[in-house]
Order: structure tokens, then sequence, then C-alpha cells
């Protein structure tokens, strides 16, 4: 009896190189955190900051809470990154409940602190029942607050994008349109809101050159450990969770350790086959936890200064 096409396919997989085997490590990274609550919370965050060091990041960025609810915890934390860490540092900066004047104060205190990168939002208002509405004497979209910060400094400036489409927008060339507006206002670069199948990012990648889109798009990666809290985040950024990834964290809830082996299995081999279509760059959401990717980038071959790759 000839053999299935799901036969032929498992029988290839076993002839298959490894996947992880002889890569050089030519990759530039970043690394998301989030401003901590507590002492407990910001000793974590400084023990990832040291253990992701000596990767040599591109930059570490820093979020901002909906409504610049974190205003001040953000500005502390890029602050002290830059000061102590020595590592490039970019702020989260958004458009809502502020006025023009207040961004370019913001703005203007974080050159002032040695920042020079700025991730450019338009950002959720505090209550996630409430659509967003510009400040009266503020910026109406992340466009014009590029713009406007273009006008500050020479900041290096990051935008969002969202290869599944942004909730918000009518169709995905709508939204690649709004995409092309901010880098058009002068952003460098576009970092992907999270995906888990490499032919969104392809597939979105190809979409953007198409509508004439040429700056670099970084993927964005999220390592999942708990699927029910990505379902979330999901939710508001309008990525698909496959229903595959339920079976494979099912029975691993009282099992934290056999999770992050899956987790940062599942994220390594996405960004595996990411590499295998060209990228070169990644930015990963820590979540505030330095073990998932400081894994995944040692698959990935990136070591740290001066150690020799295996």
């Amino acid at each position: 009896m000839s053999p299935t096409l799901d036969q032929m396919l498992e029988a290839r997989t076993a002839l298959d190189a490894p996947l992880f085997s002889g890569l050089p490590g030519d990759i530039d990274v970043s690394f998301e955190f989030f401003p901590p609550k507590s002492e407990k919370m910001e000793a974590q965050l400084w023990a990832s900051i040291e253990e992701l060091a000596p990767l040599d990041p591109s930059f570490v960025s820093v979020t901002y809470g909906a409504g610049g609810s974190t205003r001040e915890r953000t500005h502390r934390t890029v602050a002290r990154i830059v000061e102590e860490a020595r590592l490039p540092a970019a702020a989260h900066l958004t458009c809502v409940d502020a006025s023009k004047a207040e961004i370019r104060e913001i703005a203007e205190q974080y050159w002032e602190a040695g920042v020079r990168h700025i991730v450019a939002l338009r950002g959720d208002p505090p209550d996630s029942a409430r659509k967003f509405a510009p400040h009266p004497e503020g910026f109406a979209s992340a466009a014009e607050l590029v713009a406007g910060l273009r006008e500050v400094a020479d900041f290096e400036i990051s935008v969002a994008a969202y290869p599944e489409t942004h909730p918000e927008a009518d169709c995905p060339a709508s939204d690649l349109d709004n995409l092309k507006r901010k880098l058009d206002a002068g952003a460098t670069r576009a970092i992907t809101q999270f995906f888990f199948s490499p032919d969104t990012f392809f597939r979105f990648r190809d979409a953007a050159q198409a509508h004439g889109i040429t700056a670099p798009i970084v993927p964005g990666i999220l390592p999942v450990t708990n699927v029910a809290r990505a379902r979330e985040f999901a939710g508001l950024c309008g990525a698909a969770i496959p229903d595959w990834m339920d079976g494979l964290f099912e029975g691993l809830d009282r099992r934290p350790a056999a999770r992050q082996l899956v987790a940062s299995t599942l994220a390594a081999e996405l960004c595996r086959r990411l590499y295998a279509g060209g990228v070169r760059e990644y930015h990963f959401y820590t979540l505030n936890r330095a073990d998932l990717s400081y894994a995944i980038c040692h698959m990935l071959g990136r070591r740290p200064k001066g150690e020799a790759h295996g």
C-alpha cells in the first residue's frame, strides 16, 4: 500500500537536519519589559535585565500603561536601564489622555535622561469598554505622534504593526495604509504584535512590501506559558491562537517546569522557521522573565559576548 501524504511528511521529518544545528548567531534581538508595581517585581525585573544584558540586545523597551497609568514608573525604569545597565533603552509613549505639550515635555525628559529611542503608539484608553478618543489638544493617531516626536529630537522611533490586522481596522489594506502613514511620518521600523505561525508573518511582510512599505518589520515573539492569558492578550490585538496549542499545554497547570520547556520549544521553533525565511531581527515580549527568551536566543546561536558557539 502506498504511503499517505501525512506518512510521507512524517518520514521526511525523521531525515531532516536538526532545526538548530550550526546556526551562526547572526541575529539582532531586543527585549520588552513592563514597569514593576512592587519591590518584589522590581527585583525580578532587574534580575531579568542582568541575565539578558550579556546577549547585547539592540535595545530594551519599557511599556506604558493604558491612559499613561504607568508614566512615572516607565520613566524611572527606562532612566535606570540607561544609567545602571548601560543598555540602549526605548520608552513606550502613547497619545492617550495627554496634550501635545505634555507629550513634548515627556519626550524632552527622555532625551535629557539619555533615551534615544521611542516606541510610539496610539495607545488604548484605561477603560477597555471605551473607544479611543484623542485628547482635545493631543495627537489623534500614532502617525501624528511620530511626526510630533520628530520635531522634538532625532529619536529612533519604532511603531506597531498587526500581522493579523488591528481589531479596529476596516480591512487589512486600511491597516497597512495606517502603518505606512506612521513610517512615512518618520518612524524607523515596525515591530509586530505576537503571532504563532510563520506563514502569518511572511504573508504580512509580502503584503507590506506590495503596499510600498520598505522599512524593517521586526517580528514580536511571545513565549506562551499560559494559554488562557495569551488568549486575553490576543483578543486585544487581533492575534489568533491555534487550537493545537491548547493540547500541548493540557495537563501542565501544576507542572511549571514542563510548561516552561514546552513554551520555549514552541517559540524557538517559530523563530527558527522565521530565520529560514530571512528574518534576522527578533523582539521578545518577556513579561519580565528572562529564562525563556534567553533559551530561545541560545538555540538560535546567540551567545554572550566572547562566548564560543556550540
